[in-house]
């Protein structure tokens, strides 16, 4: 089993940059690991996935460019910065967990982080 808690979240300046992180505790070894965003009255949607030895990564088109995921193994921490941030990627950011290589179905997830980018 896995718990996954995020934190980083918060208010900030278009432009401006955050950096969000997953803690994972539990059985941690080979999971592939993602966020996706969850903004009000849309439906969730991928951002990131990394996968466990981070030699692949994947980003929604949206992002690439601007957002960098990244994970420490030894911290059991999954890291999304996001720089150039635009009113757009305003929403609920969640990390998620799935063991193998990144996919499209997660099995664990944790609660979430609110992102807010005034414009």
């Amino acid at each position: 089993q896995l718990q996954l808690v995020e934190s980083g979240g918060g208010l900030v300046q278009a432009g401006g940059s955050l950096r969000l992180s997953c803690a994972a505790s539990g059985r941690t070894l080979n999971t592939a690991m993602g966020w996706f965003r969850q903004a009000p009255g849309k439906e969730r949607e991928f951002v990131a996935a990394i996968s466990w030895g981070g030699g692949i990564t994947h980003y929604a088109d949206s992002v690439k460019g601007r957002f960098t995921i990244s994970r420490a193994n030894a911290k059991g921490t999954v890291y999304l910065q996001m720089n150039s941030l635009k009113p757009e990627d305003t929403a609920v950011y969640s990390c998620a967990a799935r063991y193998g290589l990144p996919g499209e179905q997660y099995d664990y997830w944790g609660q979430g982080t609110q992102v807010t980018v005034s414009s």
